[in-house]
């Protein structure tokens, strides 16, 4: 007998994605709280443009002299000049770029420490139905390209949008006419700009979509493989993933097809400024609006002009990507967080359901009207097939979902009304899913009791019969997880129940805790956690029947109801369906 899922795929449903307005108003609280560095980057970065103007300005008066027959020792310190301003320009860049790149640095680790701080605030039904590969998406692409936007994209672009602008100042300067040509390009550019702008936001949010989807899937093969094995699904799993990545590879096209469009007309429009010039600065010469040395100048203008808009384009796109990317990671901060419920703790410890009634979203309820009662410091079995509803009645018990109708109640106060914190300090509830960290055996242990000593540790382990723990050549300085010491399934999930030992909760719900472990040592460590828990309320969702057999009560959960409520022996006498399973299970034996 397995534990019912908690959700199916089917259920699963993407986290939100945050509208334009908030991420305007996230990346304005993030300057707003690197001022100084911005402002200090922003006036860098305008000097430093400013000293790479000069150079054509120069060369057009020296054009001018020397058209004029000036001497050329005026051109000659003209010259100094020019050479002085590029000098000028690349210590100051340089000096803007390093203020820059400090911000970036610091504003991705601000990215990156709310997005931690906001998954870790998300109720865990939410995750849970939200699937593992929306989630995992957002926090390895999306931060990865949101960092990426904010060390080189934003900056690029300011800058290259702060250098147009001077560069088409100083050709206003020379001339109205000349400024006026050196926009020649701008129609185009902001025609087919305006045109990307209104597709490109939606195409790459569904781009980023079906990356989760795809990332989902594959999860879901890989990690359900020995199923996937037993049940000859290979070749609907395989359909499955060739589906997911086919529509990934459509919406990659969808915005691949955008960019075939955008960049030809952008680079078309690259020239029409210096033609312009040319071709107009000849016949304003030949009327005497203008000199020569300005046409000289207005021209290198125009050439200068390229740079920055070829950066402000190019980068248009990795700024779309950036854009969606963010909207996707502020999406999690739009989750409602767990209520905070009541702070103070319940009077009691008596576990108590009244007519709970619970279905997954889009489906028909899996409980229908369960009363229980679980009296403190008892041991209570609850067995069933597979889809009976064990899994979701465990979870109802730890306060992690709301039941549609009906209270569970600890101590006469609604479980879900309970602080969260407090709510977990009193209710734990552990499943035959484990999760192995990243750092030593002690990082791993200290999660579940911070202030436990290593002592407190090692005989947490030692309650679990957690025998490999004597073979590790550093002990609790033993790294694990990845690049380090992998642990088997069995070993991994005695770690998370010497977690159990340590959080000391009064009332513990085992969802099938030792299902990785073989009959033996699963038999051996139940017995452990039965001696280091005596006093504490235990509900076991049993698949191995000895479990009952050892329980204070077994509680027989059928298609969503409780049908048979005793004792191992007094349900065995009654000759009913836990009979029926006991004699299945384990021959004539009593």
């Amino acid at each position: 007998m397995t534990g019912d899922a908690p959700h199916t795929a089917g259920l699963a449903r993407a986290l939100p994605v945050a509208d334009r307005g908030t991420v305007r108003r996230s990346v304005a609280e993030l300057a707003r709280a690197e001022k100084r560095s911005v402002s200090l980057a922003l006036a860098l970065h305008i000097a430093a443009a400013i000293a790479g103007l000069a150079a054509p300005w120069f060369i057009g008066r020296i054009v001018d002299r020397v058209s004029a027959g000036a001497p050329t020792s005026g051109v000659d310190v003209l010259a100094l000049a020019i050479a002085g301003c590029v000098v000028a320009q690349i210590l100051l860049s340089r000096t803007a770029q390093n203020v820059g790149n400090r911000f970036g640095e610091r504003a991705n680790a601000t990215l990156r420490e709310d997005f931690v701080a906001r998954t870790l605030r998300l109720p865990i039904g939410v995750v849970e139905r939200a699937g593992t590969g929306d989630l995992a998406t957002r926090s390895s692409v999306d931060v990865t390209t949101v960092g990426n936007a904010v060390r080189q994209v934003v900056p690029t672009v300011l800058i290259a949008a702060i250098r147009l602008f001077l560069i088409v100042g100083a050709a206003f300067l020379l001339h109205p006419a000349l400024g006026i040509l050196i926009l020649a390009g701008a129609p185009t550019s902001l025609t087919v700009a305006r045109w990307y702008l209104r597709r490109a936001p939606r195409a790459y949010l569904a781009e980023g979509e079906a990356g989760s989807e795809l990332t989902e899937s594959l999860t879901a093969t890989a990690e359900g493989a020995r199923t996937v094995e037993a049940l000859r699904l290979a070749g609907a799993r395989t359909r499955e993933g060739t589906a997911r990545i086919a529509r990934q590879w459509q919406t990659r096209r969808a915005t691949l097809a955008l960019r075939t469009v955008f960049f030809p007309v952008v680079e078309t429009g690259y020239a029409l400024p210096a033609a312009a010039m040319l071709l107009a600065g000849g016949y304003f010469l030949s009327e005497g609006w203008v000199t020569l040395g300005a046409v000289v100048a207005a021209t290198l203008y125009a050439q200068q002009s390229i740079e920055p808009i070829d950066h402000i384009m190019i980068f248009l796109e990795q700024a779309q990507r950036g854009v969606a990317s963010l909207s996707r990671i502020l999406g999690i901060g739009l989750v409602a967080p767990e209520p905070r419920g009541v702070a103070t703790a319940p009077p009691g410890q008596r576990l108590v359901v009244r007519g709970a009634r619970f279905c997954y979203p889009g489906g028909r309820d899996v409980l229908h009207g369960i009363d229980l009662e679980v009296r403190p410091g008892e041991r209570l079995a609850v067995v069933g097939p597979s889809g009976a509803g064990k899994s979701t009645l465990a979870r109802l018990l730890a306060g992690i979902d709301l039941p549609r109708e009906g209270v569970v109640s600890l101590g006469g106060v609604a479980v879900t009304d309970l602080d969260p914190a407090e709510r977990r300090r009193r209710i734990a509830l552990v499943t035959q899913e484990h999760h192995v960290f990243i750092g030593t055996v002690r990082d791993n242990l200290a999660f579940a009791a911070p202030g436990a000593s290593d002592q407190d540790m090692c005989r947490a382990l030692a309650a679990v019969d957690a025998d490999w723990f004597a073979e590790l050549p550093d002990g609790l300085d033993t790294a694990l997880g990845d690049g380090a010491r992998a642990l088997h399934p069995a070993d991994a999930q005695q770690l998370a129940l010497a977690r159990l030992v340590l959080a000391d909760p009064h009332t513990l719900i085992l969802d099938e805790a030792t299902a990785a472990l073989d009959p033996t040592t699963a038999r051996r460590t139940e017995r452990s956690l039965a001696a280091v828990l005596h006093g504490r309320t235990v509900i076991a969702i049993a698949h191995r029947l000895y479990t009952a057999h050892d329980a204070d009560r077994v509680a027989v959960l059928e298609r969503g109801r409780i049908t048979e409520l005793g004792s191992h022996d007094e349900l065995v006498r009654a000759g009913g369906a836990y009979a029926a399973l006991w004699h299945s299970w384990h021959g004539d034996k009593a």
